[in-house]
């Protein structure tokens, strides 16, 4: 099964007149082009990440929801926490 951009290619393709043994040739490129390759995070990020998690409760409401000017207030200290670590 084919996913639906390799369909479009295959059309466009077969519109512009190239032979089927062409067309199934560049498949497999085509689907290979279309996968995404996830970047490493930083170890900054990775810091960042859990000093955030760890500040961001004292930012947060019993309820869950962000106090006003909460959220940018723990990625300030989130940063704070990261830069020197």
């Amino acid at each position: 099964m084919a996913c639906r951009t390799c369909n479009m290619i295959r059309g466009l393709l077969m519109a512009e007149g190239v032979s089927p043994v062409a067309i199934e040739a560049a498949m497999p490129l085509v689907a290979k082009a279309e996968s995404v390759v996830k970047r490493k995070a930083s170890a900054y990020s990775r810091r960042y990440g859990r000093a955030f998690k760890k500040v961001a409760s004292k930012y947060k409401t019993k309820s869950g929801s962000w106090m006003k000017n909460g959220f940018s207030r723990a990625q300030k200290e989130a940063h704070r926490i990261a830069k020197r670590g």
